[in-house]
């Protein structure tokens, strides 16, 4: 973890020429509820502003070129950035080709970087609870070829701060009973659901026990991350994965 960086490097075994990071709400020019490293243009803040976060963001990862942003709307579509021309109605996006950057941006969602053993393919996956059920994590491994891979799990919502209505929890439990153990119940019909824990669930499905992260909550640390549940107006943090 770099304490004294705008940014979170995945402290998982990927090989040395997959590079990744999720960058911190500091170090960028952004004002008010969005202060300060903003990258994210759907979310109300200045545009000139969020271009130059995302110039930033480019120069302090040197990334090797423009990430692949997306349109996220909570679905389970995966699509190729490489072959990614325009802005794009999807929540993860894979690539096999060097120089490619993938990238989700969140504030309280998962994000989750994927990559092979050998460093071949990557992706980037956004994941709210609607993603999970949904199914976004197996459509986008399933995309990759589902081979021997390593995940990190980045910033998301803590299990003590994550409330869902019973039908969220059922919803879940309908499509595995697996899922149950992700949620504690803390009355009114309310359940806290642990967002890391079903998005382990789901990996441990799929066959995939090399997880990484999942240790951190983007409510609860007001210094570092965005949180739309603790602000509800705020910016996102970008989590990018590319490779040599």
């Amino acid at each position: 973890m770099n304490s004294n960086k705008h940014w979170l490097e995945p402290d998982w075994p990927a090989p040395g020429h997959i590079h990744a990071a999720t960058t911190l709400r500091s170090g960028g020019v952004s004002k008010g509820a969005f202060a300060s490293l903003n990258p994210a243009t759907h979310v109300g803040d200045d545009a000139e502003t969020v271009r130059q976060n995302r110039q930033i963001i480019k120069a302090m990862l040197a990334l090797p070129a423009e990430p692949v942003w997306l349109e996220q709307v909570h679905s389970n579509k995966a699509v190729d950035a490489g072959k990614t021309q325009s802005l794009v109605q999807a929540d993860a996006s894979f690539t096999d080709e060097a120089g490619v950057v993938c990238a989700v941006l969140t504030a309280d969602c998962l994000p989750l970087l994927v990559c092979n053993a050998e460093g071949s393919r990557i992706a980037a996956i956004h994941a709210g609870w609607r993603g999970l059920l949904s199914g976004v994590i197996g459509n986008t491994v399933t995309a990759m070829g589902n081979q021997d891979l390593l995940v990190w799990l980045g910033p998301a919502i803590g299990s003590a701060c994550f409330e869902v209505g019973a039908e969220v929890r059922e919803a879940f439990i309908e499509k595995s009973a697996g899922f149950a153990a992700a949620f504690k119940e803390c009355g009114n019909g309310k359940w806290l659901a642990d967002i890391y824990q079903l998005a382990r669930s789901d990996l441990a499905a799929l066959g995939i026990d090399r997880i990484y992260g999942g240790n951190l909550c983007t409510v609860t640390d007001h210094e570092r991350f965005y949180s739309y549940r603790r602000d509800k107006e705020t910016g996102r943090m970008a989590t990018l994965i590319w490779r040599d």
